[in-house]
Formats: C-alpha cells, structure tokens, sequence
C-alpha cells in the first residue's frame, strides 16, 4: 500500500478536455510537470486572494481613519508624488518629500 505525505491530501479534478490541454502546454512552456503547473497556479490564486482580502481591509481602515480625522491627500498631490518618486527610482532626481496629508472637504 502507498502511502502519502502527511503534508498533502489527494485530490482528483475533473477538467474540461480544452482547459487541461492549454494547462499541459503552459505546464511545458513553463519546463514543469502539470501536477506542479496546477498546484503553483492553485498556490498562486490563494496568495492573490490573501493579498486582495488585505488590501480591502486596510482601504477600509484607511477610509475609516480619514473620516474620523478629516485629514487625506489630494490626487493631484499623490499623482505628482508617485511621479517624483518614479524619476528618483531612476536616478533622475533626489527623493520627493512625503505628502502631509491636509483638511477635506
């Protein structure tokens, strides 16, 4: 009798016949098995999902923060900054100072 890792769980999944074929060619171009194309693509989505739930939360804080404050920045403000930030990562200028945020409303 095989036995399997303690760290995996079999699973089995059913694909429609095109999906597998585009998931073999992306598994070959990628120089991987297909068992290991999908558990990285799985792998992948999950961490994006993680990632996606993170950043709702902290919008939501951050929107929570500046309405209780009445303090935030405005987007022309940030445009620029970004842009400066940009050209410094370049090597094209010096460091932008950080924006102070400033009453809205």
């Amino acid at each position: 009798m095989a036995t399997t890792s303690l760290a995996s769980k079999p699973t089995s999944l059913k694909l429609p016949a095109a999906l597998k074929t585009q998931l073999e060619i992306n598994a070959q171009n990628a120089g991987i098995s297909l068992h290991a194309f999908m558990v990285q693509t799985l792998a992948d989505s999950v961490q994006r999902t993680r990632l996606r739930e993170a950043f709702v939360q902290d919008s939501q804080a951050a929107l929570s923060d500046m309405k209780a404050s009445g303090l935030g920045y405005e987007i022309g403000g940030v445009r620029a900054y970004f842009s400066d930030l940009s050209r410094h990562r370049k090597g094209l200028q010096t460091k932008p100072q950080d924006l102070a945020p400033t009453p809205l409303g």
